[in-house]
């Protein structure tokens, strides 16, 4: 089997492509392990006595992050849930009650390169929106100019016709800088939409719960589009919303315009979510025609996978914690142990435990008190800085010691530079592990031999590990899988001729 890994931005060129090649046999689960690097220096001189101290090993701190780590068994049992999961959300009978939905995305086709024309995308998935302008040019070329709006928080979290009259308002500034405004041009337009949704057509859907801190009023259960539509034609905009996707839709269609072996998108960013291409057959809550081509893309909203508690047993008291205090608890608990809008959060919480068992920060123990500090309040350590910490190589720790000033941790010693560095390179190895895991999950059930996947978000793209560790999750684990498989045969086989030679000897 080969994987490729596409990093792509929605209706953007490929930038970068991860040949994997030969993994061994597919079977019904692939796991793996990713390989941790675990801290290497030489040291000066003036740091000898630093030499060979690896003070993130203290017994005390590993008991602590013992709870983070999932062995190789848990994630094949994880894997088994997964599936069962996604059978309840494509079955009509499971459908209502199933956390992981699987909606059908009522997209069929998939671009083959040669597509041409000028269209418009609006890209809503977090606190930035980006509206593009779209120039296909056919043989797969894509021309794209684009500009991100900031969305207010007050806009999050209030009247629902203001998002949209905001996101309308944003259009029309674009399009008027384009010169597009007024041009007598009716542009179509795709609504990149990155919350659950059901579809009721192409252009049609309906908002099933707000993610990633929005809460805007009068949504739910209202069709977006509509909404949409109606503060475009109320502010004159000369723009018709033909189809809406998900951002792991539109990540999947972008990526096939370069590579029609695309069948998978993946959104590893604020929040997490994938879409892959599924037989029409499998899908038991279909009610559209069955005319070819007999597939459609499936949009998983994995994020709330463990909604109903069936990962209970690798949630951590610090997941519980980030839940708790969370705009949504009880939801999205897949999303919350992986994406980057709580992976900060996460090792916050853990900095803060070894700080009070006293296995941290020991210089600044008079700064308990200073609950000022962004260390003591939620959302103070951001994820961008898991990303800086883990940049730092060697003993210096510069970019290390720069996100604990920034915290109010000030001149920082070398242990609580390699202790906050392992903290967080334990964190993102759970979230890249479990990424790859769900991952693992659709190569197997796609089942070709040659499967490309299109991967955005920032999360992917910025974080220096994220990447590789998934992907020796989702890819490595092909072979370690083969070989358990034979074990297991030869065991078998053992077994079948113990029983035969015993059944000899009696007779």
């Amino acid at each position: 089997m080969s994987l490729d890994f596409v990093q792509t931005l929605p209706y953007d060129s490929i930038t970068s492509i991860v040949r994997k090649a030969a993994y061994g046999l597919v079977t019904t689960c692939i796991i793996g392990t990713a390989v941790y690097a675990g801290y290497r220096v030489a040291a000066p001189e003036k740091y000898s006595n630093k030499r060979h101290r690896h003070p993130e090993l203290n017994d005390q701190i590993e008991k602590v992050l013992d709870s983070l780590k999932i062995s190789d068994e848990q994630l094949i049992h994880i894997m088994h849930i997964l599936e069962e999961e996604m059978s309840a959300g494509l079955s009509p009978i499971t459908h209502k009650q199933a956390t992981v939905k699987m909606f059908p995305t009522y997209v069929r086709n998939i671009p083959n390169g040669t597509e041409m024309g000028h269209v418009l995308a609006l890209d809503l998935g977090g606190t930035n929106f980006r509206v593009l302008l779209i120039d296909l040019h056919g043989n797969s070329k894509i021309e794209l100019t684009s500009k991100i709006f900031v969305i207010p928080q007050s806009i999050m979290i209030g009247d629902g016709k203001n998002l949209f009259r905001h996101l309308a308002e944003c259009l029309a500034e674009f399009m008027k800088k384009e010169n597009l405004l007024h041009s007598g041009i009716c542009y179509p337009l795709g609504f990149t939409f990155s919350f659950p949704c059901k579809q009721e057509g192409l252009a049609s859907a309906r908002l099933t719960a707000w993610t990633k801190g929005f809460s805007c009023s009068g949504v739910v259960n209202e069709d977006v589009v509509k909404l949409l539509q109606e503060a475009i034609v109320e502010k004159g905009i000369n723009a018709k919303c033909v189809a809406l996707v998900n951002d792991t839709v539109g990540t999947l269609m972008a990526c096939a315009y370069k590579d029609p072996s695309t069948a998978i998108g993946l959104i590893l960013g604020t929040g997490t979510n994938a879409c892959y291409i599924e037989n029409l057959d499998k899908v038991g809550t279909w009610n559209g025609d069955y005319n070819e081509p007999k597939q459609v893309i499936i949009n998983m909203e994995w994020g709330a996978f463990g909604d109903n508690s069936r990962l209970k047993h690798i949630r951590t008291k610090y997941d519980q914690e980030v839940d708790i205090s969370s705009i949504n608890p009880g939801k999205q608990i897949f999303e919350k142990m992986i994406s980057g809008m709580y992976m900060g959060e996460i090792v916050r919480l853990i900095i803060l435990d070894l700080l009070q068992q006293e296995l941290l920060f020991l210089g600044h123990r008079d700064t308990y008190g200073d609950y000022k500090t962004p260390l003591y309040n939620r959302g103070g350590f951001y994820t961008k800085f898991v990303s800086t910490v883990e940049t730092d190589e060697g003993i210096q720790f510069s970019n290390t010691r720069r996100v604990l000033e920034d915290i109010g941790i000030h001149n920082p010693t070398f242990d609580d530079c390699t202790i906050v560095q392992h903290i967080c390179r334990q964190v993102s190895k759970r979230a890249a592990r479990l990424a790859g895991a769900g991952l693992a999950v659709l190569i197997n059930r796609i089942g070709k031999s040659n499967i490309t996947v299109g991967v955005d978000g920032s999360l992917y793209r910025y974080h220096p590990r994220f990447k590789r560790n998934m992907e020796r999750c989702s890819g490595k684990g092909a072979a370690m899988v083969a070989c358990v498989a034979e074990r297991n045969l030869f065991k078998i086989s053992d077994e079948h001729d113990k029983e035969t030679n015993d059944y000899e000897t009696v007779n």
